[in-house]
């Protein structure tokens, strides 16, 4: 029997963004997103956990090069994880009972990486040009927990982990990417393992189809388990300008897909 060409699809569609987004702590999930529901035809609120389930399976890959790179040792990591659990949690459980079309969160998701990504676009070819970054400073604790913790909410909500809100805001501040990619990325696998289980303890009582597409988010999941490989490797490699150009430019993109969405 012919497989399925929404499974190479997924395949291909992964492995490609996941390579392109590795590199600065974004899992790919987000761009994924619209291809499920326009070229793939996952239905939404269903497009949640299925994305979900791409992050937990391609995670690893991203992750396992950046460990072996001794890129994962700190603790910005551990307390992302830490504070953004609770709100995947809590996005999850909205999405299911309260939000089937949350077209105002796109629109808010909209209005905050639009300008912050030609924010740090415009930042960082100033600072390219013109003078060093001044020495990053990492957001106070209390700073932190309340960003992780409304990037979970949103995180769980949409299906996107949060490693693509985290990141551009983290950039902004002036951290590194070599520290705020592994960063971020295991606060995507490990808030998205926590949002899939939370779906599916939650599917039987909603009234939608809030179960993922098993197949295709598996097949969406191997080839970002391979493109995040990738990506991870290619990181190193890349310069420091090259990829906050590279985050900002997602960042903008990605806030430009939103607006478009909320307001089609």
């Amino acid at each position: 029997m012919a497989v399925d060409w929404t499974i190479w699809a997924g395949l291909a569609a992964g492995l490609l963004i996941s390579t392109v987004t590795a590199p600065v702590g974004v899992s790919g999930a987000v761009f994924l997103l619209p291809v499920q529901l326009s070229v793939l035809g996952v239905p939404s609120p269903a497009v949640t956990p299925t994305n979900l389930l791409f992050n937990v399976v391609a995670g690893p890959g991203a992750l396992w090069r950046y460990r072996r790179d001794g890129a994962l040792r700190g603790s910005l990591a551990r307390r992302l994880m830490l504070w953004t659990l609770p709100g995947v949690i809590a996005g999850a459980a909205m999405r299911v009972f309260v939000l089937p079309g949350p077209d105002i969160f796109r629109l808010l998701i909209a209005a905050l990486l639009m300008p912050l990504g030609v924010w740090l676009c415009v930042r960082t070819r100033r600072s390219a040009h013109d003078r060093p970054r001044s020495e990053a400073t990492e957001p106070s604790v209390t700073a932190l927990a309340v960003l992780a913790s409304v990037v979970g909410v949103v995180g769980g909500i949409y299906g996107i982990g949060g490693g693509s809100l985290l990141g551009p805001i983290l950039a902004a501040r002036g951290l590194p990417l070599a520290r705020i990619a592994p960063a971020t990325l295991a606060v995507t696998f490990t808030t998205s393992v926590a949002g899939a289980i939370t779906f599916a303890v939650l599917a039987p009582a909603s009234p939608g189809a809030v179960a993922p597409h098993w197949w295709l988010g598996l097949a969406c999941g191997l080839g970002g388990l391979v493109g995040g490989y990738l990506g991870a490797r290619l990181q190193p490699r890349l310069p420091e300008t090259a990829l906050r150009l590279l985050l900002g430019a997602l960042a903008a993109a990605l806030g430009g897909l939103y607006a478009a969405q909320a307001l089609n």
